[in-house]
């Protein structure tokens, strides 16, 4: 297996807090089974802007000890970037990174609204020739109230990436109702871990991996779990299955509402029915 997503390089971002604890996380990750990890640290501007050069630093000196330590996984450079109008000048001038220098390119949203410059920002990398994987779509609250914005994207040439702690609930009820959901509708291409933090979802892997080949089967796991990825750190094509479109019943809708005002969850029922 191949882990898309990750924050295991120390002290660039919230991750890794130590050397210690990236060689602790890479030997809880060969423990489940990963044979490879792409080190996706955040890249965002203003904030965590650890430019490649540094990280390849990184990724070379955690590499040359990884026998010494007894660690066979392969280590491979990415980032997660934060949407902004300025990302596909972020890779031109080699500040941000695709996944192991190939055309796919990881980026994240802001949490709880879409982004005015979405479409924008998926078309400039397009006409750049460039692929891009959505980091978590399940998390997002909007995404979670119109799950139909990920089919529309995936239509568009974007591929989602989902974590495995969504489907145990890490993020939420919501997160899980969502990505569940994703999965029985072909919405989901790549899965990370998206770990931080050692003695965390590393340690949940195998029961993540038997709710989600309950929900796909053993075939679509692989898929999503080895070939996929592979296919990416090679820059080869996937071919993706059709989505199938999302329709939340009303009750679905109120509970992804929960929590917010009363004036707020008729807006957003009124809207959407």
């Amino acid at each position: 297996m191949i882990d898309f997503h990750s924050h295991i390089i120390p002290n660039i971002d919230d991750g890794s807090r130590s050397v210690e604890e990236t060689f602790n996380l890479l030997k809880e990750a060969q423990e489940v089974g990963f044979e490879g990890i792409v080190l996706t640290s955040h890249y965002i501007e203003g904030y965590y802007e650890t430019d490649a050069p540094e990280r390849d630093i990184w990724v070379k000196a955690i590499s040359d000890n990884l026998k010494t330590k007894g660690i066979k996984t392969n280590l491979y450079l990415g980032n997660e970037i934060y949407i902004s109008d300025n990302m596909m000048n972020l890779l031109i001038d080699g500040k941000a990174s695709t996944i192991n220098n190939s055309s796919y390119v990881l980026f994240e949203m802001p949490m709880n609204a879409e982004p005015m410059n979405l479409y924008d920002v998926i078309y400039s990398l397009e006409e750049n020739k460039l692929i891009p994987v959505l980091a978590h779509p399940e998390r997002y609250s909007f995404v979670q109230k119109e799950p139909e914005l990920v089919y529309d994207l995936i239509q568009k040439g974007v591929l989602m990436q989902s974590n495995y702690g969504s489907i145990l609930g890490q993020y939420g009820e919501k997160a899980k109702m969502t990505v569940k959901k994703f999965l029985e509708a072909n919405m989901v291409h790549f899965l990370g871990s998206d770990v931080h933090r050692q003695n965390t979802i590393y340690k949940k892997i195998p029961q993540a991996l038997q709710e989600i080949e309950n929900i796909v089967g053993e075939q679509k796991l692989e898929e999503l779990t080895t070939i996929n990825p592979r296919l990416a750190l090679e820059n080869k094509r996937i071919d993706i299955e059709e989505p199938h479109k999302i329709e939340l019943s009303f009750k679905e809708k109120l509970a992804m509402l929960k929590g917010e005002s009363l004036r707020t969850m008729l807006m957003n029922l009124v809207r959407k029915d």
